[in-house]
């Protein structure tokens, strides 16, 4: 799932709910989401923090979240941020990949 920064929530959200017929989703954080089945893209406010990530992958659970961090940490990879447990029922860390992307390994509750 890609992840975006908004200048016009307005104007993102109408693009992509009547101009692509996707459906818009509920994300904490400030985030605006809009996805069909399994495909999604996520946009977020201006000068959001932590950094946003380039994309996110939903690992489904909180333990292959800590597996994922753990493996990452041993293999020398930069962690950005967390692991951390979000208020709105995601756990998630931010990783470096290979080619310095930036990616958001996650979990909803």
């Amino acid at each position: 799932m890609p992840y975006h920064e908004s200048l016009d929530f307005e104007a993102t959200r109408t693009f992509y709910t009547r101009v692509l017929g996707l459906e818009e989703a509920s994300f904490g954080g400030g985030y605006i989401g809009f996805g069909s089945g399994q495909a999604q893209v996520v946009f977020a406010p201006p000068g959001v923090e932590p950094v946003l990530p380039d994309m996110g992958v939903d690992v489904d659970s909180r333990e292959a979240v800590d597996a994922a961090h753990s493996e990452a940490v041993r293999a020398g990879h930069e962690v950005i941020y967390g692991p951390v447990d979000e208020p709105w029922g995601v756990r998630r860390f931010f990783v470096r990949d290979p080619h310095g992307v930036v990616i958001s390994v996650l979990a909803h509750d």
